[in-house]
């Protein structure tokens, strides 16, 4: 495969081909740890949507009528090349990204988990089967792929999160443009060359990189049956009614604000560790970030010093020094949205305990650096409490009791995920019952279901009616046929006006 170059332009992959298209657009890719731009990535126009849907439907009925046995030896022989290649993703995305190198091979490895979950497709296709249904009746049911369809991906897992919608897509026999974000649009072309080295066929997965202007293309393309999305709120919303106006299947991932709950009968250093490495690992910038420490009772005075010793000396580096623990933020407007969400806090009256603000690494001093910042007394009537941050900002809300903690938590619009800290067995059966999150985690900081169970929220963290990846991810990219059949032995002579019963 050719190897990944540092400087090279990044364009798209349209029918097993790399091409910069028809666009004369382009814009930056920052490496964040030094400030500077690194190459630039071409924006995609209608035109290069319609060719890489083209590739996709021309290339769709031969890849449906593939056997899934040979599909799931291609995504077997996929898996094998991404185990080679861990590290090389890895590399590409500290370099795009910024999150540490450690981070980014767990993340890899995460998307790696999909894939292998998609290479059991022949047992994950199977229907369902009634012999004698009625007499001399038989009825079963086939899932078979809806065409093309497509993923919009975001920037904090530019590996990870295109792996939880195409491998599975592709192995049920669909064929997939993928359009991912253009603040580190490089990983994207390394998955699809490594797909196609493992002997997919050209046209099976499209990559096109662009801006607005790809995605309205694509959530208006006839041909384009569903639509795959993870990012924000607002566009997320947005994905959703503009691909239900088109008629589109769809599942739209959006914000969150996830809260850990600490019980006072909690290991306080076991919570004071998973609420550091939640909130403050990949700079924050993940959906599944713990933002907001909910601290019950005496927990609070016994947790926030802890959390403020570790916050001021949070190892904040380059990504690739081994010894860093966060590295930077992915661009400068994110980096002065977050720390405009700082001052909100400030200006609202939270006690800012760490100010990670005005952070600078020698040797990086124009990297988008900032560093962990904590804060305690946060109302939830407050900015950093209702928004989402995306950033090192690891907010503090004391409460009560335990009823409070979940009232606090069922109250807020999102409802990604949630965990509790606690030792107590009937505190954490009636919290997982009760809380009204898509993701629970018990004494489990950041509860990321595994391949074969599904990611999603609630509320407005999901737009959708099923969760992306698992059993619900091959329902996704799939429709169901019911067959009934009998023969004309079986058949009774005479016509039958009333409604078929089983007889």
């Amino acid at each position: 495969m050719q190897a990944y170059n540092d400087t090279a332009d990044v364009g798209h992959f349209i029918n097993g081909q790399a091409t910069s298209g028809a666009s004369q657009r382009r814009q930056d890719v920052f490496n964040p740890a030094l400030g500077m731009a690194a190459r630039q990535v071409v924006l995609a126009e209608p035109h290069d949507v319609d060719q890489a849907v083209a590739s996709a439907k021309a290339a769709f009925g031969q890849w449906a009528d593939t056997s899934p046995l040979r599909r799931a030896r291609i995504m077997f022989k996929f898996l094998e090349l991404m185990n080679q290649h861990r590290d090389a993703l890895a590399a590409i995305i500290t370099a795009e990204h910024g999150k540490v190198f450690s981070d980014a091979q767990g993340e890899v490895s995460r998307a790696i988990d999909v894939i292998e979950f998609a290479c059991g497709i022949p047992q994950l296709l199977k229907g369902d089967y009634t012999d004698q249904v009625a007499s001399g009746m038989d009825n079963w049911t086939l899932r078979q792929p809806l065409g093309v369809v497509a993923g919009i991906t975001p920037f904090n897992f530019p590996c990870m999160v295109p792996c939880w919608m195409f491998p599975v897509a592709i192995a049920a026999g669909n064929c997939f443009i993928l359009k991912p974000s253009e603040r580190d649009p490089s990983t994207s072309l390394y998955l699809a060359r490594l797909f196609k080295e493992a002997g997919l066929p050209d046209g099976v997965l499209n990559v096109v990189q662009g801006d607005k202007t790809a995605v309205d293309a694509l959530l208006a393309h006839p041909d384009v049956k569903a639509v795959s999305f993870v990012g924000s709120t607002p566009i997320a919303h947005y994905i959703y009614e503009q691909a239900a106006h088109f008629g589109k299947r769809v599942q739209a991932l959006g914000g969150a604000k996830n809260h850990l709950v600490v019980m006072p009968d909690a290991d306080l250093d076991q919570a004071v560790d998973a609420l550091v490495g939640a909130a403050y690992g990949s700079a924050g910038e993940r959906c599944m970030a713990i933002s907001v420490a909910v601290l019950v009772g005496e927990a609070a005075d016994r947790v926030i010093p802890r959390l403020a010793e570790r916050a001021k000396t949070l190892v904040v580096r380059n990504g690739m020094d081994p010894q860093a623990e966060m590295g930077p933020i992915v661009t400068r407007q994110a980096l002065e949205r977050i720390e405009g969400y700082i001052q909100s806090g400030v200006d609202e009256g939270a006690t800012l305990v760490v100010d990670g603000r005005g952070h600078t690494v020698p040797g990086h001093e124009q990297g988008f650096f900032t560093g962990g910042t904590l804060f305690d007394n946060v109302k939830p009537n407050m900015r950093i409490y209702k928004e989402e941050v995306f950033g090192p900002v690891l907010a503090c809300v004391r409460v009560p009791d335990f009823g409070s903690a979940v009232e606090l938590v069922n109250n807020h619009e999102f409802g990604n995920g949630v965990s509790c800290y606690t030792r107590d067995g009937h505190i954490a059966r009636e919290f997982g019952r009760r809380i009204q999150c898509g993701m629970v985690g018990i004494n489990v900081p950041i509860p990321v279901p595994m391949a074969w169970h599904g990611f999603g929220g609630w509320q407005k963290s999901l737009f959708g009616d099923m969760h992306i990846y698992g059993e619900e991810g091959v329902r996704f990219y799939t429709k169901q046929k019911s067959i009934m059949q009998r023969w004309p032995e079986s058949i009774e002579k005479g016509a039958e006006f009333a409604m078929p019963a089983p007889k």
